[in-house]
């Protein structure tokens, strides 16, 4: 009787395995893909500058029951080794790569600040492998050097040399100062992503960092086929002495993304550049309605 409920308790176990397994890791080109999913429209997450997986951590567990998830780690960020030689024109060969190899179909692209920058230049080029864009404060040019025109090195050198020199600790310090004035309107939050984002490395922080100065695709946004909702972070006080509202910022993003032909830009308040985390509610909201409007339904 015994062995019988032990058979049966086994291949109980058996059974439920395929929801406990672990996820799928793999690598393709200079992309660490972390497959957390499988079930409904694929979605591909992108997080920025010397971050990772765990930008999505709470849009992953509200998420992953009605879509198909793909993390996506950089080289050089949270722990991963940096590789020579990897531009954001590399890293949109490798992702489209990644769709047509594991036949990810249509997928919506969804990336903060970094990962929303590569999301839009991939769209540029490939609308027709993708269902739609969601930047999280994620721009086509960096937001204060959209009147520069001709060549834009010196700004990438520039913030180069502040990060490329750094010891691991000034790094650690410099983090924390950036998340407290920039990354969350919580001191504790901003904390606890400091110590997040310090894990990455310094010299591919800098590289990554100096790419962001240098592009600019608003001459290429015109090409974007695909809807593309932009949600925009705002914190009143941080803006008050540029005598700037919320209404203020919203218009000027939607000047940086002009020539995007279905464009959204949805502000959420009060929050700092890791919105997700600020306002998690309200984040979430934010992306489930934009999802509704991209994703196709099942058998379509």
């Amino acid at each position: 009787m015994k062995s019988k409920i032990l058979a049966g308790f086994v291949l109980a176990l058996s059974l439920l395995a395929p929801a406990f397994s672990a996820p799928a890791k793999y690598e393709v080109g200079a992309l660490q893909v972390e497959q957390v999913s499988t079930k409904g429209p694929a979605l591909i997450l992108i997080p920025g500058l010397a971050c990772g997986p765990w930008v999505w951590e709470k849009t992953v567990a509200s998420l992953r029951d009605r879509h198909s998830i793909y993390l996506l780690t950089l080289p050089g960020f949270d722990g991963r080794p940096p590789k020579d030689g990897v531009t954001l024109a590399t890293l949109q060969v490798d992702l489209l790569a990644l769709i047509d190899s594991k036949k990810i179909r249509k997928p919506v692209l969804v990336g903060h600040s970094l990962g929303g920058t590569l999301s839009l230049a991939f769209a540029s080029k490939h609308s027709g492998s993708i269902a739609g864009v969601v930047a999280v404060d994620g721009l086509p040019v960096f937001p204060g050097t959209e009147r520069m025109t001709g060549d834009r090195s010196a700004l990438g050198e520039r913030m180069r040399a502040q990060i490329a020199g750094q010891t691991p600790e000034q790094f650690a310090i410099g983090q924390q100062a950036y998340m407290k004035q920039i990354g969350s309107v919580d001191e504790t939050i901003a904390k606890e992503l400091a110590v997040y984002s310090s894990r990455s490395d310094v010299g591919a922080t800098a590289d990554f960092g100096a790419q962001i100065m240098t592009v600019d695709l608003r001459p290429q946004l015109a090409a974007i086929k695909v809807p593309v909702v932009v949600i925009s972070p705002f914190n009143a006080p941080d803006f008050a002495a540029m005598n700037i509202d919320e209404g203020g910022k919203t218009g000027y993003y939607r000047s940086l993304l002009a020539g995007i032909e279905q464009l959204e830009v949805v502000s959420i308040s009060p929050a700092r550049h890791f919105v997700m985390f600020d306002q998690p509610e309200k984040f979430a909201a934010a992306l489930d309605r934009a999802l509704a409007t991209m994703v196709e339904s099942p058998g379509k």
